[in-house]
């Protein structure tokens, strides 16, 4: 019956969720082969994560919106395990490995870790994406950008960074690369009018769509008529031209068993399941939180997932995948409502490999750069700042310093950086409020009564011992735990040591549903 049900809201859906899989594609194509170059891998690798990401783990996904795939953040660890390992092949084994690890944390319930990341850090997260995307397609758009296509640091491969690369690229553009970009995103935007949107045709035809195939067109057009203002080789997307399956299989690369006496083959594997599964509990739920159904995904079910998929993609010679942000918000932008428009994307990663190289050669990235441009603004949208700074600065500055910290550094750099100061300000608030605080003067001494909240944790422990050392002498004391349903040890620990030496200051200590436990004493 569940089962009947999935389908038909599957099929109900299909009219958005196919159009949003092609933008996805359109996306994730460039993302994917740059990922391989600036791995040091073989270009095909990224399209075989991209190709499980959607065909395999789009299913198993405890997310509807989710894509994953190769993510950029995982370059350098890519990069630098093949040259620790010897060989891509012996990496692969690696892959699997971690697939493994990823797959004993979901059963383990590690997922549950993504509950705890702070909403103003997500928010963060989401932000600097948007702001990256914007600053990083910007050279692509005007056509001066030779690095690889998904890159994300802020220091990059040419030794410029991602402010530097802007400089230049005005100083160096391409006019028929600019005027592609500049017609693709009037497309694009045009795209998002009322009267296409509520267009009985038109609204089931991606803008993106129109705006590559267009792309295609007038690029032909410069190459015969007018040679001076044609888009260049190294601006277009290059994928390996396949024309059998002897091609594909000679493309291909397999894991190196013999790998398995190498200790350091371990550390990798290790290393990349736990990145790679921080990153994708992040993406995961950042794309919660765009989500308009505000649907909550299953994280355990996303670890198992991910963990098939990066088992499937190190067998058959794929790059290691995570849920990533940046298709993830493409295909929420796109209108997606179920894990079809992400199977969609991967089905269309597939013929672009078996049947479509040739037509996929000839789009121009500054096409691919205007549909970035419109998924990073609405990521990084001036009303997002406004509200975080109209909830106070509790919210707002670990947001702030979230967004400015990916930008100049990476994402998973700038996410530990906004973790820390978000951990700061939940500190500080749980430092406030564990107990209530009543105080009666009378002649002879004051009465205190402090009336600990439901839940007392080892983040109150701070609050209470200070509390604590600050009563007045000669005070009659009542700590009252009569409406906790947990008090944490630490806590009871130090109600205990405060009793035990308030005679010292003619205090007078009364606990009410305060379990006795021991304190350690050396004397």
């Amino acid at each position: 019956m569940k089962e009947s049900r999935n389908s038909s809201q599957y099929l109900s859906h299909l009219g958005k969720d196919i159009p949003a899989g092609l933008v996805v594609f359109f996306v994730a194509l460039p993302l994917c082969l740059g990922i391989s170059l600036a791995s040091g891998a073989p270009l095909l690798s990224g399209l075989v994560t991209g190709i499980v990401g959607g065909v395999v783990v789009a299913w198993l996904s405890g997310s509807q919106l989710a894509v994953s795939g190769p993510a950029a953040g995982l370059t350098v660890i890519v990069l630098n395990g093949i040259e620790t390992l010897g060989s891509f092949e012996a990496f692969l084994l690696a892959v699997v490995i971690a697939g493994f690890l990823q797959l004993i944390l979901g059963f383990m319930k590690a997922g549950v870790i993504g509950l705890y990341f702070p909403s103003s850090v997500i928010k963060g997260m989401l932000a600097a994406i948007g702001l990256i995307l914007i600053l990083k397609q910007i050279p692509h758009f005007l056509g001066a950008d030779d690095d690889f296509f998904g890159e994300m640091e802020f220091f990059q491969p040419d030794g410029r960074n991602t402010f530097s690369e802007i400089g230049y690229a005005f100083s160096a553009i391409q006019l028929g690369a600019l005027l592609i970009g500049v017609i693709s995103l009037a497309i694009i935007l045009l795209w998002d009018n009322p009267k296409i949107k509520n267009n009985k045709i038109l609204k089931f035809v991606p803008g993106a769509l129109v705006a590559v195939l267009l792309s295609i067109v007038i690029n032909m057009l410069f190459i015969n008529f007018m040679p001076e203002l044609a888009v260049t080789s190294s601006h277009l997307v290059s994928i390996p031209i396949m024309e059998s399956f002897g091609d594909i299989k000679s493309e291909l690369r397999f894991l190196d068993i013999n790998a398995l006496s190498d200790p350091s083959l371990y550390i990798v594997a290790f290393t990349i399941a736990i990145v790679a599964s921080l990153e994708t509990l992040l993406s995961i739920e950042a794309i919660d939180k765009l989500d308009p159904h505000k649907r909550r995904s299953d994280t355990n079910r996303e670890l198992k997932a991910q963990g098939v998929g990066n088992m499937v993609a190190g067998l058959i010679g794929g790059l290691p995948m995570t849920a990533v942000i940046v298709r993830g918000s493409t295909n929420v932008a796109s209108g997606a409502q179920t894990r079809v428009s992400s199977f969609v994307h991967g089905i269309f990663l597939a013929l672009s490999v078996l049947l479509l190289a040739g037509m996929m050669n000839q789009i121009p990235l500054s096409a691919l750069a205007a549909v970035l441009l419109v998924v990073g603004f609405k990521l990084t949208k001036p009303a997002l700042y406004k509200t975080q700074f109209k909830l106070g600065h509790e919210q707002f500055i670990p947001f702030i310093v979230t967004v400015l910290a990916i930008l100049f550094t990476d994402l998973l750099i700038g996410i530990c950086v906004g973790l820390a100061v978000g951990i700061f300000y939940i500190l500080k608030a749980n430092y406030k409020s564990p107990y209530f605080y009543h105080k009666e003067e009378h002649q002879e001494k004051d009465y205190i009564r402090i009336k600990l909240s439901e839940h007392v944790s080892f983040l109150n422990k701070a609050s209470i011992i200070l509390t604590l050392d600050h009563m007045p002498h000669n005070s009659h004391v009542i700590i009252d735990g009569e409406n906790s349903a947990f008090i944490d040890y630490d806590v009871l620990e130090a109600i205990q040591e405060f009793k035990k030496t308030a005679h010292e200051r003619n205090i007078k200590v009364e606990l009410v549903n305060i379990n006795d436990v021991e304190v350690m004493d050396l004397h």
